[in-house]
């Protein structure tokens, strides 16, 4: 190494031999990864977000010279992104299905007393079963619709992931359009 030469960070240098990395998986593959990820969503828009995604989780690795098949690790942490992207639209396609539900009964209790104490019976009935069948879906069911938290502040109140959390409110919501088909 000759002595003029100036010294550089090692974690610059790894840096930039990631940036390369990725850049060059970019050209070469980034084209048929689009498509890839075209094909399975159903919002075309949804895409870019995808693929920016799978790049900077590539940035991340912080050994990217041990991979040995570049082309399939990137394929596989775009299915890891997608299928992440495809429980989020799940998990927010549930979310609007259940409070039209609300709302629709919330609508038809404003003229009879009667139906209103038979749909709080219900949603009483309904909140214990989901209590004794998942208390973690049921407690971010009640933290998310009842004291109005995001999810992202409900993951350190439960002591478990972000993802872990949409996933038990997923599993809420579908418990309960279960439970209420059951019941019509």
């Amino acid at each position: 190494m000759p002595w003029d030469e100036p010294l550089r960070n090692p974690r610059t240098l790894s840096s930039d031999t990631q940036r390369i990395f990725v850049t060059d998986l970019e050209k070469t593959h980034g084209r048929r990864l689009r498509r890839f990820l075209s094909s399975r969503v159903r919002i075309g828009a949804d895409v870019s977000d995808l693929v920016q995604e799978v790049f900077l989780r590539l940035l991340r690795v912080e050994r990217h010279e041990a991979i040995r098949n570049p082309q399939a690790y990137l394929y596989t942490v775009a299915s890891h992104v997608l299928s992440q992207h495809t429980l989020r639209s799940a998990a927010t396609d549930e979310a609007l299905r259940f409070s039209n539900l609300l709302a629709d009964l919330r609508g038809s209790l404003d003229s009879d007393p009667a139906a209103e104490v038979e749909t709080a019976q219900l949603f009483e009935d309904l909140g214990r079963d989901l209590e004794r069948h998942a208390p973690r879906a049921y407690a971010t069911l009640v933290l998310h619709r009842y004291h109005g938290l995001e999810l992202k502040e409900i993951a350190p109140r439960l002591g478990v992931s972000y993802n872990m959390v949409k996933r038990y409110l997923a599993q809420a919501l579908t418990f309960c359009q279960q439970r209420l088909a059951e019941m019509e």
